[in-house]
């Protein structure tokens, strides 16, 4: 079956099996392995992307239903020259240790701050319980997001002010 779908601002068209998930289209199909396999039973979170701005799990997601939407994964979210504030805060903070959860954690966490900019931490912990890390403890993921919401904030007020 064909499908038609835009990852990170670029356009696809790909023939796949109407039962391929995304989380396979994008790591197998596409070569975006950033989006992580962690239990194909969508409790893990590993594999949160967003699709047209909302965070879903993309084992819960077919490629076909994801046809003429806009997905964007953690390769889209930033670059290596060019971090994303989240990505820059889990490395400021140490909100990671494996790293295995992280694109998840952040996929969702960018998904909070577009609709809170100052989230509390009891929001944030909220936020992000359909991801799981069995590394952290989750403290610093938490401290993460509020510097990454911190900046994003600053960032806005600077752009705010000079406009």
């Amino acid at each position: 079956m064909n499908v038609t779908l835009t990852v990170n601002g670029k356009p696809y068209t790909r023939d796949v099996e109407p039962r391929t998930l995304l989380v396979h289209f994008l790591r197998e199909d596409l070569g975006l392995t950033g989006t992580h396999v962690g239990c194909d039973t969508s409790q893990c979170g590993a594999c949160t992307v967003h699709l047209n701005g909302d965070a879903v799990k993309s084992c819960t997601v077919l490629a076909v239903q994801a046809g003429g939407l806009e997905v964007t994964t953690i390769e889209g979210l930033g670059t290596v020259a060019d971090l994303h504030p989240l990505q820059a805060g889990f490395w400021e903070k140490h909100g990671l240790q494996c790293g295995f959860c992280t694109p998840g954690m952040i996929m969702s966490a960018a998904e909070l701050l577009r609709h809170d900019p100052d989230p509390s931490e009891a929001t944030i912990r909220h936020h992000l319980e359909g991801n799981y890390c069995r590394c952290t403890g989750y403290h610093n993921i938490v401290l993460a997001v509020q510097h990454a919401a911190a900046a994003m904030r600053e960032r806005e007020s600077g752009q705010a002010a000079d406009d």
